[in-house]
């Protein structure tokens, strides 16, 4: 094993063998998780990366350091993602007598899957292991591919990305508008894990590295705070926007007796009068308690309250009947426009699984698991769409999780703000709805667009070009949000580039390393 690991495992961590090195990454993980919000204590993060690089500095001492590294991985993923994401168990109260015994399955099946990444990447990064510096670089590579893929197997989940470890300090997060959330997810974890450097013993000059990505980070807030300070945007004449926030308990929703309570919640709140006239009505995630197509009566109110000419958005669940008598639902975002006129019709593209649609359908039924939403699964949209209103920008819509996805939340035909409409009473009371408005934020960031965020029980928010939260309704509270609508920036580089920035990294990163390897 000479050669591969450095001694910085035989006096940090003596001893840390077997279950001991494993229970050491998992509260490495678990602690990580205070990076993201709502702590957002992004030393937290920093140092669990480096623990991790410590730890598979250990591996190597022991038979089968590969496969214990990618043990190592999974550990660190599982604490992180179960600390971090806990609020994913709050949906099996919803329905408690259907969906509570499913509880294990969310709050540890779902981390366990996550992990999965973590663990490949760890074990990646060990197949390569060098000492000093290049297995620093090496272990940022391997994570932040995993990360990647992270976010595009399957459906994908890159929720709690690294990048995301930065809300404390929102001026790094402009960095995204170049490098992607990925990008700054390499850096981040390149920054984190340098500090493994300063355990290693008998080596001079070990303070060079974290310094310079120290000095390198200084520079990306400074960067980033100059692009607060002196971009100017400004609001588009004309166009007043009212989000309206009707805080209905998921769990009454849709229960006969407060069907009618809940649509005249949303109709009141969009004629409330204080002096505002909107332009534009946004209503949230499947927010009329029935669907809306087929119920005549609530359309006839639709009409009056656009008679004047204000458009209204509002999510909807919809269905198609088919030749063979059954239905074909989808989680759609209807356009209304001057006395009830249906504009537009967006599907979701980005389905939940679990919630929406059930994977390996046969088998989780065989098993008596069923999907959270208690209706057929869903059926899937036709991706990013842009739709022309009148007398506004384009606009891009996005339903509940599909903002959660760097890269693939604008159309071809770039739109001029994105609309965000969710449920996040599914989220719980804190984290959830928090780490949601962080990612949208993080879009707006990326895209240089507006993002304009209507959900059910909060957070609603105004979200400027620069990723700043220009008004929000907080968690819990009913009420409407009057506000203009801010314009868009020119294309930023990543809405021009996408993940190619990442990509020249990745290569820069596997060019240094494979020079220093040719050179000792």
């Amino acid at each position: 094993m000479s050669g591969l690991a450095s001694d910085s495992a035989a006096r940090f961590v003596p001893g840390l063998t077997d279950w001991r090195q494993l229970v050491c990454a998992l509260l490495a993980g678990a602690g990580s998780a205070l990076g993201f919000v709502p702590f957002g204590f992004f030393p937290a993060l920093l140092l669990g990366f480096a623990a991790v690089v410590l730890l598979i500095d250990g591996a190597h001492f022991q038979p089968r350091p590969i496969l214990r590294a990618a043990l190592i991985g999974w550990m660190f993923g599982f604490g992180q993602f179960a600390a971090g994401m806990y609020w994913v168990g709050y949906a099996f109260f919803v329905d408690p007598s259907a969906h509570l015994w499913q509880l294990p399955v969310g709050i540890a099946g779902l981390p366990a899957l996550l992990a999965l990444f973590t663990a490949a990447g760890c074990a990646a990064a060990a197949r390569f292991w060098r000492n000093g510096a290049d297995r620093i670089v090496i272990f940022a590579l391997a994570y932040a591919i995993a990360e990647w893929l992270r976010g595009h197997l399957s459906t994908g989940f890159p929720w709690n990305l690294p990048a995301y470890g930065w809300s404390a300090l929102p001026q790094i997060l402009q960095s995204t508008a170049v490098f992607g959330s990925y990008g700054l997810t390499l850096l981040t974890v390149l920054f984190g894990a340098s500090f493994a450097v300063l355990f290693d013993a008998g080596r001079a000059r070990t303070w060079l590295l974290p310094a310079a990505l120290t000095g390198l980070f200084v520079v990306i807030w400074t960067l980033g705070s100059l692009r607060e300070t002196f971009t100017q945007v400004a609001d588009v004449p004309k166009v007043q926007l009212r989000i309206v926030q009707p805080n209905i308990p998921q769990a009454e929703k849709y229960q006969r007796r407060y069907i009618s309570r809940n649509w005249y919640r949303l109709i009141d709140l969009s004629r409330t009068q204080n002096g505002f006239r909107p332009t534009i009505i946004i209503w949230p995630e499947a927010a009329p308690p029935f669907v809306l197509q087929h119920t005549p009566e609530a359309l006839d109110e639709i009409t009056l309250l656009t008679a004047a000419g204000a458009t209204l958005m509002t999510g909807t669940v919809r269905y198609e009947e088919q030749p063979d008598g059954t239905r074909r639902f989808f989680n759609s975002f209807y356009i209304f426009g001057r006395a009830g006129q249906l504009l537009a019709v967006y599907d979701k593209f980005h389905l939940v699984p679990f919630g929406e649609y059930l994977p390996l359908e046969p088998v989780m039924s065989a098993l008596g698991i069923t999907k959270l939403v208690g209706i057929g699964s869903f059926a899937s949209g036709q991706g990013p769409r842009t739709f022309s209103l009148p007398n506004a920008p384009a606009v891009g819509p996005l339903i509940c999780y599909e903002i959660i996805f760097p890269g693939a939340v604008s159309a071809g035909r770039r739109p001029g703000w994105l609309v965000n409409v969710s449920d996040d009473s599914w989220f719980g009371p804190w984290a959830g709805p928090e780490q949601h408005l962080l990612i949208a934020r993080t879009r707006a960031i990326e895209e240089g667009l507006p993002v304009i965020r209507a959900t059910n029980t909060g957070i609603s928010a105004i979200i400027d070009p620069l990723g700043r939260v220009v008004a929000s309704l907080g968690l819990g509270k009913t009420g409407v949000l009057d506000a203009a609508l801010p314009e868009s920036l020119p294309p930023t580089l990543y809405a021009r580039a996408g993940d190619l920035i990442f990509a020249m990294l990745l290569l820069f990163g596997v060019v240094l390393v494979w020079w220093r390897i040719r050179r000792s």
